[in-house]
């Protein structure tokens, strides 16, 4: 089962546009309609997300007192920059990341 298209039938009219899952955080691109409320959506992904974890991983329950995320979270909207620069710099994040985690070693 893929993560991300499990996860969003739980979010109606929610479109995961890129995403770059990485050690220690996510970056996504995602498309919310407008009458949704953003925090309440985000707070969603990352609650069913959580809940998927746990499902898979259960040595996860037991950490961090059940909480698998952090409380916040960052969101830009889209207006000065187009949809390839955003979705070029969530690859560039996932690509650094990768080779510094690679430098670790």
């Amino acid at each position: 089962m893929d993560f991300f298209p499990f996860l969003m039938q739980f979010l109606q009219g929610v479109i995961i546009l890129k995403a770059a899952t990485l050690p220690e955080h996510v970056h996504m691109y995602v498309s919310i309609p407008p009458k949704l409320n953003v925090s309440k959506t985000i707070g969603r992904i990352k609650g069913k997300s959580a809940l998927m974890i746990f499902d898979r991983h259960p040595e996860y329950r037991d950490r961090n007192n059940r909480h698998f995320w952090a409380r916040g979270y960052y969101c830009e909207t889209v207006g000065n920059v187009n949809e390839e620069t955003i979705k070029q710099y969530i690859q560039e994040q996932y690509e650094r990341d990768r080779l510094e985690g690679d430098s670790k070693k």
